[in-house]
């Protein structure tokens, strides 16, 4: 089973460190391609954009098609993308081939859970879960340390942030090839919901497009954000109505409409944004606040990789002994908030061996409630839905992550600019405006301990699969094949 997972974590690692493996090199990035500080911005939010709408297309194709094939295109696409983003000359260019790149980076991340779903009963996934947990968290965390080092090392250059997947995803794609085997099932008159596909793609991304623009371009209370705002709006209602009219329905509202799954994606919005705002902007304080190179940068948030580690291990093998999640679960979440809680009282002094623990209990929370959130949807459904219910999940966890790094970055510039407006220095001003980021954070993670208390009690099944009498919606018929 390991060999199988070799192919499977790679893949996951490498796609989701290349969503930050930039945040330390962005300056240096921006400044060698001419970019403005709009196209800033747009470097981050174009993979994160496409990433997120993407993710619930591809977790439908994977109900339909070979999920094997749709991997290893997702990790094709994902290299184009790099590759492109590696040559790029202008900022123009590199947006859109981060976009691209975006869109394997969607699929990678939620075909390598939709797959490990499909060979593993739910029971035995939570042990793996913990190899699932580490990766992405460690991956996502990890990478601004990688970038920080890739900057620092004359030789190298910004470029190789990029490079330095190519050859990971393409081993990625060989161990695939060889070692992973996936039922297929091959079903006649197949209807693709391509009308909802786009409608959810399109909703999507134009909210997350406010959300990058506004309090920058133009103010909350404009014409701008009540057009974008009522679009994209208009949008996710008008496919809300195609969804529940289509044969194949790209997000099945039966599962989200579920008490676990709507539990599910309350706790995941808050644990995206806990992660994604912890991995960019701990960064960021290290760096302007107390004055740390990028490497610097990236080791002092060693405490933070070290709890998800200790905690995806320990906890994701408790688990599968157990076989209950809600208890750790509430853990997690009581952690993510407790360790938040603390990041929100630094300021430009706080101690290191202060800031060393709370890390550390934002890590274990993470740890704890990063996969098992998809864990308890993915109990709940039958195998062949198992790929629209885990992308569900996984969109709204990236959702939560694009939309909170956004907005918490809005808060953190606001609050800098007002203190330097009142005469203080720049250094000290970041330090203290970090604090409101992380209590941000922390109402965030209130609402994963509420999801998960209001959980009902999960007994993952020893089973791949549902028993046919409490199967929902009824099975498609269709032949089973290997690929």
């Amino acid at each position: 089973m390991l060999k199988v997972l070799s192919g499977l974590l790679l893949a996951l690692f490498v796609s989701t460190l290349s969503s930050t493996v930039v945040s330390s090199a962005l300056p240096k990035i921006i400044g060698s391609v001419h970019g403005s500080q709009t196209q800033y911005t747009w470097v981050v939010t174009a993979t994160l954009l496409t990433t997120t709408a993407t993710t619930p297309i591809w977790g439908k194709l994977a109900d339909l098609f070979s999920k094997k094939a749709l991997l290893q295109a997702a990790i094709v696409i994902f290299v184009l993308g790099t590759l492109a983003s590696g040559i790029s000359r202008t900022g123009g260019e590199l947006i859109a081939a981060r976009a691209l790149q975006g869109v394997g980076v969607g699929g990678c991340q939620a075909l390598v859970q939709i797959a490990i779903a499909a060979i593993i009963p739910p029971r035995e996934r939570g042990r793996y879960s913990a190899y699932l947990s580490g990766t992405t968290s460690t991956s996502t965390i990890g990478g601004p340390l990688l970038g920080g080092v890739i900057v620092d090392t004359s030789w190298l250059g910004w470029r190789w942030c990029f490079f330095i997947a190519v050859p990971l995803a393409a081993l990625a794609f060989l161990l695939l090839q060889r070692t992973l085997n996936l039922p297929v099932l091959r079903r006649e008159n197949v209807k693709i919901d391509y009308l909802g596909a786009t409608l959810i793609a399109a909703g999507v991304s134009v909210l997350l497009i406010w959300v990058s623009f506004v309090d920058n371009s133009f103010a909350w209370a404009s014409w701008q954000t009540a057009a974008m705002v009522a679009g994209g709006l208009a949008l996710l209602a008008v496919a809300v109505w195609v969804e529940t009219r289509a044969a194949e329905p790209v997000v099945p509202l039966a599962i989200v409409r579920k008490r676990t799954t709507v539990l599910a994606i309350v706790g995941s919005l808050a644990v995206g944004t806990a992660m994604f705002g912890a991995s960019v902007f701990l960064s960021q304080y290290f760096q302007l606040s107390r004055g740390k190179t990028p490497t610097e940068a990236g080791l002092l948030t060693i405490p933070m990789m070290a709890g998800i580690l200790i905690a995806s291990i320990v906890g994701g093998r408790m688990l599968s002994r157990t076989g209950k999640v809600k208890p750790f679960l509430i853990t997690g979440a009581v952690l993510l908030t407790a360790g938040s809680a603390g990041l929100g009282t630094l300021d430009h002094t706080t101690p290191l061996f202060f800031l060393g623990v709370s890390m550390l209990c934002v890590g274990m929370g993470v740890g704890l409630t990063l996969q098992n959130f998809i864990l308890a949807v993915q109990n709940t459904v039958q195998l062949k839905d198992v790929g629209s219910a885990s992308s569900t999940v996984t969109f709204f966890r990236s959702l939560g992550g694009t939309v909170g790094v956004a907005v918490l970055g809005a808060v953190l510039a606001r609050q800098v600019e007002e203190q330097v407006a009142s005469g203080v220095t720049v250094s000290t001003a970041y330090g203290d405006a970090t604090a409101h980021v992380f209590l941000l954070s922390t109402g965030a993670a209130v609402l994963a301990v509420v999801a998960a208390v209001l959980l009902e009690p999960i007994n993952l099944r020893t089973s791949l699969d549902l028993p046919e009498k409490t199967a929902q919606p009824q099975p498609h018929r269709g032949t089973a094949t290997t690929n």
